[in-house]
């Protein structure tokens, strides 16, 4: 291992340091400029690069687009303003020699009514996307994903370091926010929601070990993490909103990735240059697929998955036609190994497991005049889960124990978004959304020779329907108030939820805000829940869990934003959730679906009511400095306590109430001549450590398979969690293409990182098995 880090170090400086061009690098930096509310274009809009000499300027044209020719490699600052808008400066913007720089600029309208406004801001980093979105929401940027160590171009992972978040462990990118139970996530993609985009997905779950989503298809996005808008449903813990850019409507540009994530090539260019229709898609295939075809004994890992986006400017709108799928199977066979190697000591576990989603999207949006747009949206996704999990003796008088499963989900989907911005002080939006479901589940095991059919479903069908309407008031252009509600019907079993939403915000000054939300939450139970079945005496089953209700939640939140600079802040928020109508079990005094996601299978637990409750609050603080002269850091701590009661009324922890969680990031990207840089970045996480379930040794020996040790549960806790993570790199631009590699060196101290804990069920003996202390990876980008 230390030969391969200091051969890749060798590499880097050999790299770096080799074959400098001293020829002057320019690019072409082009957009469009539009309205922050409505997304319609604006014409006129003066815009100047304000660090060239001599400064450049221009005008956007009739359709809201604007160019800069010979733009010099490196960071720039750009300046739009408008009679009637805020006139709006984004600094740091990263020209490289291989890929043009195109961006989109909002301009936000200004109360008052005045010839010119001299109100100049530069364009918050972490402010939402959606604009509706007054509290516990940012806005973050493809480069973070890349720039952050760790976070391995996964949106999740880097998502981790903000207040209030947390992984449920290191080998998968679920993650915890405040408190809640993973599985409570929605993922949106371009306004339409996608299923778990992961590869390894578990029935029920949001996460994974490795993501489907391409961050080089990616554009700012926002991500929520409590009493957000109404437009947002069926999601109890947070929001992912991500935005997929256009391809190159010009100019033809492609990248090569090769890394963590696998074999990657992507393209993007003009369809037809006269519409301005664009394509951009990218395939990726497994890292550990390609070493096992070139020879080498590997596991079974292989994954793939391609995702495209097509768009098509009409005169009055645009359409896009959006598609994602992945598939992926892994196999841990003990079978192909010697005893020694085996799961536990006397007997041995085959597990494979595979998974296939997609998603096909379309949707227009029409621009009707200057002030309302309206977008329609056709969708389906489908996925499926296989897992078989079989044991083995070495005494063959024993008999193993068997699982399986085979489930499929099918959802196709109408969504409507209206928005009118009725004047300078007043926003309206409207929608609906229906959802068609279509399932089929199958799963069953064999435990000490006893045949059991925990869900058997063909052909399920059902309806959700939902529908929201929100309203944004400006009083003057530092004070604004928002409300809404959403409104949700599952026919299934004809229960309904109606969610109120507020926001408010003040600017106190340009350096100060203050802050205020709150919201109804609810969400339909995982589907696969509904279908559990209950074996009765005389072998039949019944569904007992087919008319649960909607799991709710209270959510107040308060903030306080504090700007040193343009580029360093401080914000500080605290909430408190309240949950409520949560199922619980009747057979398990101590269980409550709020523990799911702690573990990688979503157990089928029969006979649940919603007579639990739950309880989360906390104070989170984040200070962070933006990347400015090549430097950034990003400080979060929250302190936190997430309970639950079940049916005998005992408050407990919940799963994921670690108390604590501080995260410490930064970097610093170190210039060599003229257009590359060295970089540098550290990450190091210090958490509570996280409560479980422990076993009953004496009755998992008696009964020979796992029993829990439920009047102790989650009152024993894991050690405490300790990260570092180091990230090298380097980027190179020429003139016909740039290069990034990079090297995560991943460290858990002490070998903190319980992946999981088990229990052989002939002798007792628990074993707890970690992920590895010391865990390099590394990553190859050309973009030409």
């Amino acid at each position: 291992m230390r030969q391969k880090i200091f051969l890749f170090i060798s590499f880097f400086l050999v790299h770096t340091f080799s074959g400098y061009t001293q020829e002057i690098m320019n690019q072409t930096l082009r957009g469009v400029v539009v309205d922050q509310e409505t997304q319609i274009p604006i014409s006129g809009v003066n815009i100047v690069l304000t660090e060239t000499d001599p400064q450049q300027g221009t005008i956007s044209d009739e359709n809201g687009y604007f160019r800069f020719e010979n733009v010099s490699v490196g960071t720039q600052t750009i300046q739009a303003s408008y009679i009637g808008y805020k006139t709006q400066i984004i600094d740091n913007l990263i020209i490289s020699s291989a890929k043009e720089k195109i961006i989109k600029i909002e301009l936000e309208e200004s109360v008052t009514e005045i010839d010119e406004v001299v109100i100049k801001a530069t364009v918050r980093k972490d402010k939402p996307m959606n604009k509706m979105a007054t509290i516990s929401a940012r806005s973050f940027t493809i480069d973070e994903t890349n720039r952050y160590p760790g976070s391995y171009g996964d949106p999740a992972r880097m998502a981790a370091n903000y207040a209030g978040v947390m992984s449920v462990r290191d080998n998968r990118n679920d993650i915890i926010i405040r408190g809640n139970s993973s599985t409570g996530l929605l993922w949106r993609l371009d306004g339409v929601e996608i299923p778990n985009p992961n590869h390894f997905a578990a029935s029920g779950t949001t996460g994974g070990p490795i993501t489907i989503l391409n961050n080089n298809l990616l554009t700012n996005s926002d991500f929520m993490t409590g009493a957000f808008p109404a437009e947002y449903g069926n999601a109890l813990a947070g929001v992912f909103d991500l935005k997929m850019r256009n391809g190159n409507n010009e100019k033809r540009e492609h990248w090569m990735e090769f890394g963590y994530n696998g074999l990657e090539f992507g393209t993007e260019g003009p369809i037809s240059k006269k519409s301005n229709s664009s394509y951009i898609i990218t395939y990726r295939y497994s890292l550990v697929d390609i070493i096992d075809l070139l020879g080498a004994e590997v596991e079974t890992t292989k994954y793939q998955d391609l995702t495209f986006k097509l768009n098509f400017p009409m005169k009055k709108g645009r359409l896009s036609f959006i598609g994602m799928g992945g598939t992926s199977y892994i196999e841990m066979f003990d079978s192909n190994d010697d005893q020694e190697d085996w799961s536990f000591e006397n007997w041995g576990e085959d597990l494979s497991n595979g998974s296939n989603i997609g998603s096909l999207s379309l949707s227009y949006v029409h621009f009707f005049g200057t002030k309302t747009r309206l977008q329609n949206a056709l969708s389906v996704y489908g996925s499926d889960v296989t897992t078989q999990i079989d044991t083995f003796y070495n005494d063959p008088t024993l008999i193993g124990n068997w699982a399986g499963e085979e489930s499929s989900e099918v959802k196709a989907s109408f969504t409507s978004h209206l928005n009118t911005k009725i004047n300078n002080k007043n926003t309206l939006n409207f929608g609906v959304k229906f959802d068609r479901y279509f399932i089929n589940f199958a799963d069953s095991s064999i435990n000490n020779g006893m045949f059991i059919v925990n869900t058997d479903v063909k052909n399920e069908q059902f309806n959700l329907y939902q529908a929201y309407a929100q309203f944004k008031h400006k009083f003057t252009n530092y004070i604004d108030l928002y409300s809404g509600i959403h409104f949700q019907f599952l026919d299934l079993n004809n229960s309904f939820a109606i969610e109120p939403r507020l926001g408010f915000n003040w600017t106190i000054n340009p350096r100060n805000s203050f802050k205020m939300g709150y919201g109804l939450h609810s969400q339909t139970q995982l589907r696969v829940i509904y279908f559990t079945q209950t074996r009765m005496s005389d072998g039949s089953y019944i569904y007992t869990n087919k008319d649960l209700d909607f799991t709710k939640s209270h959510q107040f939140v308060m903030g306080y934003d504090h700007s040193f600079s343009d580029n360093l802040r401080l914000k500080l928020e605290t909430y408190y959730q309240y949950l409520f109508d949560v199922p619980v079990s009747k057979n398990q005094p101590q269980y409550s679906v709020l523990n799911y996601g702690a573990e990688y299978f979503i157990e089928r637990e029969d006979y649940l009511a919603n007579e639990g409750t739950g309880e989360n609050y906390g104070i989170e603080l984040t200070l962070e400095r933006f990347l400015y002269k090549n430097f950034y850091f990003l400080i979060t701590s929250s302190l936190y306590e997430s309970m639950y009661k079940s049916t005998d009324g005992i408050k407990r922890n919940t799963a994921f109430n670690g108390n604590f969680a501080i995260n410490v990031l930064g970097g610093y990207e170190i210039p060599l001549r003229k257009y590359n840089a060295f970089i540098i970045g550290l990450r190091t996480t210090y958490a509570g450590g996280r409560p479980y379930v422990p076993y009953n040794v004496q009755e998992t020996i008696a009964q020979r398979q796992e029993v829990l040790d439920w009047d102790n549960a989650y009152e024993i806790r894991q050690d405490d969690y300790f990260r570092i993570n180091l990230r090298l790199g380097i980027k190179r631009n020429k003139p016909k293409y740039n290069v990034e590699i990079s090297m995560d060196l991943q460290y858990r101290t002490n070998y903190t990182s319980v992946y999981e804990h088990r229990i052989d069920p002939l002798t007792g003996e628990i074993y707890h098995n970690y992920e590895m202390a010391l865990y390099p990876m590394a990553n190859y980008r050309i973009q030409f």
